[in-house]
């Protein structure tokens, strides 16, 4: 396995907004998961008050994020990392440089640094037409495809996306879930991501974990969580 998780908890005061969750994540595969509290705390950017991150057979629980990204764990944030007045080109290539130890050399010689594999990663992400666009005047869904472009540059392992499809039209939601299903069938990258459009997780992830209140509620393939009537109550609307 790459990654698992054992009774991870995390709590605001009464609020148990991570309750005992155990997780596995396999290899090579797109895996639907809950809440943006715990990709905070898989990440390190909330403290655990109990339980364990495994990483590839090392403890990363009590990490600080850059060194759980550097580990290559890598969480695509919504807007917090892109820089509007850069270029797409630019947003990507300061991920690969950040990676590489070279943001001192941002608007220096790193100008023409790194350049192929720049462009490699919009090419992958049907931004290469857009390289020089400012970030700020992107589309809702080309500013969210940039979002992953960057956790890219940081060559992750594990790449998480929170809600990569939220405020998308159908056509952009379709063209999301093509992407991540692409750097998984082509890149072999693993993928670990929330979402509350449930067809979304179900046409994507090969494994899913539910969460409800803090709790995992069900866990196992589309089709075994799709019965599953705790799921079909909270999630799907429909009556146990």
């Amino acid at each position: 396995m790459l990654l698992r998780t054992q009774a991870l908890t995390k709590a605001f005061g009464s609020l148990r907004a991570v309750d005992g969750v155990d997780l596995v994540v396999q290899p090579a595969s797109p895996n639907g998961a809950g809440k943006s509290t715990f990709f905070n705390v898989l990440t390190g950017f909330l403290p655990a008050d109990s339980g364990s991150v495994i990483f590839k057979d090392q403890d990363i629980t009590r990490l600080p994020p850059h060194v759980i990204s550097r580990r290559g764990v890598v969480r695509a944030f919504q807007r917090a990392n892109i820089f509007q007045t850069f270029t797409v080109f630019e947003n990507v290539q300061a991920s690969i440089l950040s990676r590489k130890g070279k943001t001192w050399n941002l608007f220096g010689l790193a100008a023409g640094m790194l350049r192929e594999d720049t462009l490699r990663i919009l090419e992958t992400l049907g931004l290469a037409d857009q390289a020089d666009v400012r970030a700020g005047h992107l589309s809702h869904g080309d500013l969210k495809r940039l979002e992953i472009g960057i956790a890219l540059g940081m060559e992750p392992e594990l790449l998480l996306l929170d809600e990569p499809t939220a405020g998308m039209s159908p056509e952009e939601t379709a063209a999301q879930a093509a992407l991540m299903q692409k750097l998984v069938a082509e890149q072999g990258l693993n993928i670990l991501f929330t979402e509350h459009d449930m067809e979304v997780v179900f046409g994507i992830a090969k494994s899913i974990t539910v969460m409800h209140q803090g709790r995992v509620i069900a866990d196992g393939r589309p089709n075994e969580v799709r019965r599953d009537r705790h799921v079909q109550a909270v999630y799907l609307g429909e009556e146990l």
